[in-house]
């Protein structure tokens, strides 16, 4: 199980030129279903003139899709959502924007043309990994806080806030991997209270 995730912390643009059609590309960085709307709302209307929208997105390991837009089929969504998994990234959306020229390029020419937009858009966006968290708020009394402290070493935990008064409390977050064994442990310790809080 990886910990963490590739992804966008500063979104690029990239431009193609074809026998006078003019390809965009346009990355961002998306959490989930309603932002991937947001965003192609945003591009539609400020690239209201543009022929074609054409875009791909990966939100997980099995939520993510290819749209043509009215290209032939296979010639614009898939070569994007390939410039997208070859940088191995998640949570990423790449729209392509197309303004025809008037000569057609055929499929090969245009699988070539969105490829390569969607590729110049992320290598001009700014990368950065992300760690999954697991999310925990625990409650002990004072007198443990000794023996909590060195389970949260053990499982470098990351303290979001933490308060220490006669009962103690923090908000934690712990990598993914480690989910299964930090239970067992923090179960073993006498008067350690924890609520799981990602579901």
């Amino acid at each position: 199980m990886k910990d963490s995730f590739y992804t966008i912390s500063k979104g690029g643009e990239g431009l193609y030129k074809e026998k006078g059609s003019k390809f965009i590309g346009l990355a961002f960085r998306v959490r989930d279903e309603d932002e991937v709307k947001e965003r192609l709302e945003e591009v539609k209307k400020q690239y209201y003139d543009g022929r074609h929208h054409c875009y791909a997105y990966i939100l997980s390991k099995d939520k993510f899709r290819a749209n043509d837009d009215g290209e032939p089929n296979h010639s614009a969504g898939d070569p994007i959502l390939g410039q997208i998994k070859s940088k191995n990234l998640t949570q990423v959306l790449v729209v392509v924007v197309r303004y025809f020229g008037g000569t057609k390029l055929g499929v090969s020419g245009l699988i070539n043309a969105y490829k390569t937009a969607a590729f110049e858009a992320l290598e001009s966006s700014n990368l950065t990994e992300v760690t999954i968290e697991e999310l925990y708020d625990i409650n002990y009394g004072y007198e443990i806080t000794n023996e909590v402290m060195r389970l949260l070493n053990e499982f470098e935990a990351d303290i979001k806030t933490q308060e220490f008064t006669e009962d103690c409390y923090a908000k934690i977050g712990i990598k993914q991997s480690f989910k299964a064994r930090f239970e067992e442990e923090a179960l073993k310790i006498d008067g350690l209270k924890f609520d799981y809080l990602n579901s």
